[in-house]
């Protein structure tokens, strides 16, 4: 719950009484591997933020192809926030790709520390404008680099998430096969 809170107040500050308020709200939940958080055609009926474990964010072609957009891990939040904030079905699936453990606030909860945290909704306004800075970046860093380029800068940015992950997965997130994945990782060893 303390990587919570210190994860919030790089955002705003919060009082003491916000912060017990917050902690009151918060609750545990383990997610075992390979179940959705949030599924495409549902609407997102919470926000968690992850203590343990790994999601990708993904979505399937008309043929079944999975295709991986981007990762989420430790001390940060998960949701589709389209979806958890304007109550409209999400876009994408939230798969628990390792076991995992988070805590939830649901819609009820959110918008109960809204009203009751006086920096709630300018904290999640700035943690929505980094997360989005950050995906920019890396979607345009995929355009134009190759892809070892691309696979080292993964590992530079996400130090031993690429251990923790399945090689179709990352290879999906990359851009490339499974096999190319595996060839770039035999020329950097």
């Amino acid at each position: 719950m303390d990587d919570l809170i210190t994860y919030l107040q790089q955002f705003g500050q919060l009082t003491e009484s916000e912060q017990a308020e917050i902690r009151l709200r918060a609750r545990e939940n383990r997610i075992s591997k390979g179940i959705y958080l949030s599924e495409a055609g549902k609407v997102a009926g919470k926000i968690c933020f992850v203590t343990q474990g790994v999601f990708r964010v993904c979505y399937y072609n008309k043929t079944g192809d999975d295709f991986t957009r981007y990762f989420i891990y430790e001390n940060r939040f998960v949701a589709d926030i389209n979806s958890f904030i304007d109550e409209i079905p999400a876009a994408e699936y939230i798969e628990a790709i390792t076991d995992a453990v988070v805590l939830e606030f649901t819609k009820e909860d959110y918008i109960h520390l809204a009203g009751t945290v006086r920096n709630w909704d300018e904290i999640f306004k700035k943690i929505f404008y980094s997360v989005l800075e950050n995906k920019m970046r890396a979607a345009s860093n995929m355009l134009v680099q190759d892809a070892q380029t691309r696979y080292l800068h993964f590992l530079e940015h996400y130090p031993g998430l690429a251990n923790r992950i399945p090689q179709t997965m990352l290879a999906s997130y990359l851009g490339i096969t499974p096999t190319s994945l595996s060839r770039i990782r035999k020329t950097i060893r």
